[in-house]
């Protein structure tokens, strides 16, 4: 019976099964957009990758990112999650840089010690700031009222290959009491760049760290993400664009996915430069398990 290697692996995780589980499948070249599809669905995992080849093609490996219901351009972990297996298991000794090719182009991925810990960062595309929002329009999707919302702050769409709506909240309590109302959501989103939601506040569960984020996308099959570097590549565009922290420059830590149980921590970087704002988001990756799925 015909078959392919998986592993898992945990993105953005602070300890082992913590942070958003990855499931990575390699020697995938051969495999139709409907296996990949009917994998990523069996799964059921935020999202599932495919490495179609373990040859780099114009620098870097090809790979293809799908959640259980559809495929994407592109995301955060399951890039991070991606390179990391790229290392381990295709090239097989420590590197500096894994380059992806995904269909926003090619996202580079490198290794940083910090503290004695291993952090796998990408280079996200320079974020677009397009679409701005109320808070009367997002507070009842939300399930909040008007004043949980941050109004020095504009709730906006904003992509770096994925578009979200980003939403400043003023307190944590707040940030925990957000339920997508699933009725007025699918209302919301319809002609709207940015159908995922991601919501933010300046209070964290440890001091050490900057923010609390949640992020919601019933559109894609995922209710709430337990991390989500995307959305935080737009996030931390948007602490630039925006002035948010008072500084053109920002280093943070962002802590997402303590409300379903998978406390995960994101790092985040990004400045000006010039005409575009220059983000990474970095995060561990650790691994879970492997083995091989039947065809």
């Amino acid at each position: 019976m015909p078959s392919v290697p998986f592993h898992i692996v945990d993105v953005f995780a602070v300890k082992p099964y913590s942070g958003n589980p990855l499931a990575v499948i390699l020697n995938a070249g051969e495999l139709t957009t409907e296996t990949m599809q009917t994998i990523a669905k069996e799964i059921n995992f935020s999202e599932t990758t495919f490495i179609l080849g373990d040859r780099p093609e114009k620098g870097g490996y090809p790979v293809r990112i799908f959640t259980p219901v559809q495929e994407l351009p592109f995301a955060g972990h399951p890039t991070l999650g991606t390179a990391y297996i790229i290392q381990q298991a295709i090239i097989g000794s420590p590197v500096e840089r894994v380059i992806l090719n995904l269909q926003v182009g090619q996202i580079p991925v490198h290794w940083q010690t910090e503290n004695q810990t291993e952090i796998l960062w990408m280079q996200q595309n320079p974020p677009e700031f397009s679409t701005t929002y109320s808070k009367e329009v997002l507070a009842p999707i939300l399930s909040l009222e008007p004043e949980d919302i941050d109004d020095r702050f504009p709730i906006q769409s904003v992509s770096t290959g994925m578009p979200f709506a980003i939403v400043p909240l003023k307190t944590q309590a707040a940030l925990k009491r957000c339920r997508i109302q699933q009725s007025l959501y699918f209302e919301f989103i319809d002609n709207q760049p940015g159908k995922e939601i991601f919501v933010f506040c300046p209070e964290t569960h440890h001091p050490d760290n900057t923010f609390s984020a949640r992020m919601f996308a019933d559109y894609l099959g995922i209710p709430e993400d337990p991390a989500t570097g995307s959305a935080n590549g737009c996030f931390a565009g948007y602490l630039v664009e925006h002035n948010y922290l008072g500084t053109q420059e920002i280093d943070v830590r962002v802590e997402q996915g303590y409300e379903i149980n998978r406390p995960s921590l994101l790092h985040l970087s990004a400045h000006r430069n010039q005409n575009h704002i220059c983000v990474q988001v970095g995060g561990q990756v650790m691994p879970i398990a492997k083995g091989e799925f039947f065809l």
